[in-house]
């Protein structure tokens, strides 16, 4: 008797397997699917407080880094607790990125019980992009489109006004952009995942960029602060990435019959 790896499998017998998994998951109570997330929810919760605690002992370092982008813009604060409260922003942040791996790693599992045998196989790989091109997401925004929003932002109406910024602005006004950057360069790695499981192809995709389009300047305007020049900055490279998007799933997905 002949065996198989899973990718010597004959063809008829991996889309027999994959069809009693589906029937299987379908099965699966939606409480169950609930029950699940939670417990995901938590442990990504968890270890985004201990990596923020870590990084609370740490917090004045770290502050003087995130502070990089102003340049000479000095910072103020005008309560008491002021500068606590910004080394707690600033550790939640940090605990944030550290946290990542493991909070990737809770998402795709999530989703991995969904998936066919033949296609968890990629739930790994996924893991290691998602934080990666996070990372690569929030070091673009923060050696370029930072120091740029912020000079522009701020010399805006000079002439007229005096610019006092607090140091709980700014870190809330860095660390949500530095996040909207790191969840927009995500989009390569759903569009792979997408591609390879054949739910996404080019064709749709590119009939799909006009409402794209509409798409990433809500999104933009939901995930930066709240104003036009900071959206666009985001809205952007997000329409560039799905272009980058297109090009890869034309190059990996799953190929189809016509």
């Amino acid at each position: 008797m002949t065996d198989y790896t899973d990718s010597e499998l004959p063809e008829k017998d991996i889309e027999k397997e994959n069809k009693d998994e589906q029937e299987t998951r379908a099965d699966m109570p939606f409480l169950d699917h609930v029950e699940e997330l939670r417990w995901r929810i938590i442990k990504s919760i968890l270890a985004v407080a201990v990596m923020g605690i870590i990084a609370f002992a740490f917090a004045g370092p770290i502050y003087k880094f995130a502070t990089i982008p102003l340049g000479d813009v000095k910072l103020h604060f005008t309560e008491v607790t002021g500068s606590f409260y910004a080394y707690l922003k600033i550790s939640f942040y940090t605990g944030i990125f550290a946290a990542l791996p493991i909070v990737f790693y809770q998402l795709w599992k999530f989703v991995a019980p969904g998936l066919y045998k033949t296609e968890k196989q990629y739930v790994l790989p996924m893991v290691a992009a998602s934080t990666i091109l996070f990372l690569i997401g929030a070091a673009f925004c923060f050696l370029v489109v930072l120091p740029f929003a912020i000079q522009f932002l701020i010399s805006y109406g000079q002439e007229v006004m005096t610019p006092i910024i607090t140091v709980s602005s700014y870190v809330s006004f860095a660390g949500l952009l530095l996040i909207a950057f790191g969840l927009a360069f995500q989009l390569p790695v759903v569009g792979y995942f997408l591609g390879k499981i054949g739910i996404a192809t080019p064709k749709r995709l590119g009939k799909g960029r006009p409402y794209a389009v509409i798409v990433f300047l809500i999104g933009a305007a939901v995930l930066s602060p709240p104003d036009i020049f900071t959206q666009i900055l985001l809205a952007g490279p997000l329409y560039l990435l799905y272009e980058i998007t297109i090009i890869i799933v034309r190059i990996t997905g799953k190929k189809t019959e016509k």
